[in-house]
């Protein structure tokens, strides 16, 4: 009988010693103060690499916009050749690595409500640089984005409105429509207008606008694959050489 004693007192004492469990509003506010802490050093972090995020960029648009001026000045309205004009030159410039020279590599493009095709010459982690348009003309959202955004006409003519203005932009060949980086306009193209569009700031972050009208209006999931597939591709050929 005595001996089952001293086992029974450490049992107890066992017992005594268990930490009491932690209450549920200390665990709450320890997962929120730990969300809080990474948002605030994510933040942080993107704060710092939008401050170095120049160095990483190739292309500049002065470069860009002479490019197409010329390209327009020598095969004016012949859409063809301006494009191989400027691809041409670009390839010479910064060579295949950086460069996509696969002129038939067209993809459908629905973003903000416009319609239109798309070729992608360079897709990296900073830039992008597309020729877009349409013979059939088409009219949209810009998109609110993390880029600066030149647009730079090769042929036809491109509207823009933003309030308070009553008045409309007009741009035709040759010319350049920059959409300043977290501003937003409505534009419209007309019947036989392509340009060469330049993004560059954080293009990751522009993706689900350029995706979202495959995903909830026109369920292209085909062309969505193209585009997913073409991006990706080229964004990692760039991240392999080095260019972000």
């Amino acid at each position: 009988m005595q001996s089952g004693r001293p086992a029974q007192r450490a049992v107890s004492a066992s017992i005594e010693k268990r930490p009491a469990p932690e209450a549920p509003q200390s665990k709450k506010f320890t997962r929120w103060a730990t969300w809080a802490s990474l948002i605030v050093v994510f933040a942080l972090v993107c704060r710092v690499l939008d401050t170095i995020k120049d160095r990483w960029y190739i292309m500049t648009p002065p470069f860009l916009h002479e490019l197409a001026k010329d390209a327009v000045a020598t095969y004016p309205d012949d859409t063809a050749n301006i494009i191989n004009h400027i691809v041409t030159n670009l390839t010479a410039t910064y060579g295949t690595k950086h460069i996509n020279p696969r002129q038939d590599e067209w993809v459908f493009n629905n973003a903000g409500g416009a319609m239109g095709a798309m070729y992608v010459i360079h897709a990296s982690i900073t830039e992008y640089l597309i020729i877009f348009g349409t013979p059939l003309g088409t009219e949209g959202h810009t998109g609110r984005h993390t880029a600066d955004d030149y647009f730079h006409i090769l042929e036809g003519e491109q509207w823009a409105y933003a309030p308070p203005s009553l008045k409309k932009e007009v741009y035709g060949p040759g010319s350049v429509h920059h959409l300043r980086r977290g501003t937003v306009k409505q534009y419209k193209m007309h019947e036989n207008c392509f340009a060469l569009e330049y993004a560059r700031g954080w293009i990751p972050l522009m993706l689900p606008f350029g995706f979202a009208d495959s995903l909830s209006s026109t369920l292209d999931f085909p062309t969505l694959w193209d585009t997913v597939y073409i991006t990706g591709r080229e964004m990692i050929r760039n991240l392999m050489f080095g260019k972000i």
